[in-house]
């Protein structure tokens, strides 16, 4: 993902709420099959992190990430922001083309 993509997907999240939160039992195997879900769903995704949860945001958006086949946009204080394309019919967010060199 280009700088220009990340930042375009950055900037439709701003407008965004948190779809799930993660709370002090962090990610249960619920939480991981909802937010695949939520991402064949909608292509881009808020996850808050609450206070009481113990584990480290950035761990747990890489581990998320991993599980569901996804890329952290970002990790801004306690709300992950994930990214996965959509298939070609379900695709509902275009990215701006990458330069070719």
């Amino acid at each position: 993902m280009t700088s220009k993509q990340r930042a375009y997907l950055k900037s439709l999240a701003m407008k965004m709420d948190a779809l799930f939160f993660l709370g002090k039992a962090s990610l249960t195997p619920e939480i991981t099959n909802s937010v695949e879900e939520a991402l064949a769903a909608r292509e881009l995704i808020k996850v808050g992190v609450q206070k009481n949860c113990a584990d480290d945001p950035r761990e747990l958006a890489e581990i998320l990430a991993e599980r569901t086949h996804s890329e952290v946009v970002q990790v801004i204080g306690k709300k992950i922001v994930l990214y996965r394309e959509g298939k070609d019919d379900k695709k509902k967010i275009t990215l701006p083309k990458a330069k070719n060199k």
